[in-house]
Parts: structure tokens; sequence; C-alpha cells
């Protein structure tokens, strides 16, 4: 399967987002050859429609992507790339060339999804006296001994019947949970994947007692 170069006289949009925090990093375009070169190498090449010629990202910033996954859209005229980020996307410097807000965004309909990108964001991005920095820079000892600590006063809060002191509790739980994750590379997908799996074994009362799950 390959675009429809036809399509776009000779070239394809492409979207790149990172492929760990699903954040979009950059619109650019894609002809035949740039296409070519980034199935053979497995970084991302472009065409610049301003100076006419074909350019290799991260060549003279050093803000090399690699290509993790590369997907075309149903009509196959446009390319979603997936990629590891080495330094900033964009040109001023900017991790993301979408930084210029027309609408705020504020409703957020996954907010596990977000923390976790947030946590990503600041291992990208440290930020000066960020607790999440701290936590990431101390590392595995010091993240579970507060994953620990969470956990404890989450019982005690319970215990207490001080439901919005659990509500604290449990958020804080939460969020160092997954500071853990993230620390370990493990993704909010494959939590979702294996409650998934799990679900689909709770179908059955008789089988997922006998297998010990839920």
């Amino acid at each position: 399967m390959r675009p429809d170069f036809e399509k776009g006289n000779g070239l394809v949009p492409a979207i790149v987002q990172d492929y760990q925090t699903k954040q979009v990093l950059m619109l650019a375009y894609v002809n035949e050859e740039a296409y070519e070169r980034m199935l053979k190498t497995k970084e991302t090449y472009y065409y610049s429609r301003s100076r006419g010629e074909l350019w290799h990202k991260g060549e003279t910033s050093g803000h090399f992507q690699y290509i993790k996954g590369m997907y075309l859209d149903c009509d196959e005229d446009t390319l979603l790339i997936y990629v590891e980020q080495i330094g900033a996307a964009c040109h001023t410097g900017c991790y993301s060339c979408f930084f210029n807000e027309v609408l705020p965004y504020h409703f957020s309909q996954n907010i596990f999804h977000d923390l976790y990108d947030v946590i990503a964001d600041r291992h990208v991005h440290p930020i000066e006296k960020s607790y999440t920095n701290y936590l990431l820079d101390q590392g595995v000892d010091k993240i579970c001994k507060k994953v620990g600590e969470e956990a404890s006063e989450t019982i005690i809060a319970a215990k207490n019947n001080d439901k919005e002191e659990l509500i604290g509790e449990i958020s804080d739980l939460f969020y160092h949970t997954f500071v853990l994750m993230f620390q370990q590379g493990i993704q909010v997908e494959d939590i979702e994947k294996k409650l998934s799996e799990r679900h689909q074994i709770a179908g059955n009362k008789k089988d997922f007692h006998q297998r010990g799950e839920y």
C-alpha cells in the first residue's frame, strides 16, 4: 500500500505525532522520493514547497525524527507518522509547531491520557522546581516509596470515612502511579489493553474466578 501522490500533484501531507504522548508535532509534505527514503532509513524526509527540494529532518539542527510507525488514511492521500522526536520539532525551538492558541482547550475526555502526557512532556521539557521532574530525577526507589505512601494514606482516608479526603488521596495515588508507569516505560494503552483482556474474561464468571482475574 502506497500513498496516492497523483492526487496532490506529487505531494501528500504528513501529520507527525510523538509516538509516546501522541502530541501533534508538525505538518509537512512528502513526495515519492521522500517516502522511499523514510521506508529505507526509518527517519523522516520531507519536501519543502518553498525551497522546492527534499530535506532530511534534523540534518542541520540535530533534531532528528526516528519513525516508530506510519499509516495511511482511508483515501490513501495523507500520512500519519509516529516518531521519536529528538529535541524540538519546530524551527522556533518549540517542541511542537502548534503553540499559537486560537481557541483555548479546556475540556478533556480522558484525563488519564492527559495526565500521562503532562508527565511525558516534563521529561522532554524539564521545568525548574517541577515535582514531576524531581521524582523522575530521583528514580524508581523514590517513586515507589511515594506510591506506597499514597496507598497507605488512601487506606487511612477510607477507614476515616472521609469522602473528600479519600478522593484527594486516590488522585495522589493515581498521579504517582502514572509517574511510575512512565519511568518504567508503561503506556496508558498497556493498562487499557490488560483491563480489556480481563474484562472479556470476566464475561464468563466461572472462568475468571478459576483464573484469578478480578
